[in-house]
């Protein structure tokens, strides 16, 4: 299978430490527009297939403008609600898709440093790429929801209903859900390996950050998941690895 290929760059960092953490909190809806003029990107909240549509929901300022960008100039967009949400309604195609929320502002735009991605047209993982924290899944994921690297630290994270061990590269860990029921935790540097956690058990391929640091992001199947890869920043390289549901 050759790779998707996008031509909108792409940015994620994994976080760094050596105890589990939780991801931040999802924006609120209606947050106001702060006092020095700065305006809040949008927030994706929520993805799900219905029929031949894709729904995306999510929150933003009252009353913005707001896009979803992808390469070769696709665009959608619509205005927030008084309360700050949104929801937009794309018909699925069966692309992998790649897509930048922003707030337009007269001819400027307020991106947000998160991407959205829709594998397969929704059919495949949905997930939220975020810079700084762990991967964040739409669809409905398996315990383990995705596996960011940047080629030395190794990020885990996914859905649990209550805290539970997970096992990987000989060591044993605890990890308690969150409030929406999400987890991550930083796991020793490795190359591949089993993970096991939520009762089950995933074969990790891997980073494989490819030897193109400027390569465009692209999607490949990888074991019984995806392996996207895309750059950081200029000169570096990043993998998320998401598992088949």
């Amino acid at each position: 299978m050759k790779p998707a290929k996008w031509g909108l760059a792409a940015a994620v960092s994994c976080a760094m430490g050596m105890s589990a953490c939780s991801p931040s909190p999802e924006a609120k809806a209606g947050a106001a527009q702060a006092d020095d003029g700065w305006t809040q990107p949008p927030t994706i909240a929520n993805a799900r297939l219905a029929g031949a549509t894709l729904i995306i929901d999510g929150v933003a300022e009252p009353g913005a403008r707001v896009v979803l960008r992808g390469d070769a100039g696709a665009a959608y967009a619509v205005t927030a609600d008084e309360a700050g949400a949104f929801q937009i309604r794309i018909i699925a195609t069966p692309d992998t898709v790649l897509l930048r929320p922003e707030t337009q502002i007269g001819q400027d735009a307020a991106a947000s440093p998160e991407f959205l991605l829709l594998i397969q047209g929704g059919k495949g993982p949905m997930a939220v790429l975020r810079p700084g924290q762990s991967t964040r899944r739409l669809d409905p994921a398996p315990p383990l929801g995705a596996v960011d690297s940047d080629g030395g630290q190794v990020l885990a994270s996914g859905s649990i209903s209550a805290p539970g061990p997970i096992s990987a590269g000989g060591r044993t860990s605890t990890v308690s859900p969150d409030g929406q029921g999400r987890w991550s935790l930083l796991l020793e540097p490795a190359q591949a390996g089993a993970i096991q956690v939520g009762g089950r058990a995933f074969a990790w391929p891997g980073a494989d950050l490819g030897a193109d640091v400027t390569a465009a992001p692209q999607v490949t199947r990888a074991g019984a998941g995806w392996l996207v890869r895309w750059s950081a920043s200029p000169g570096s390289r990043q993998s998320t690895w998401l598992p088949d549901r």
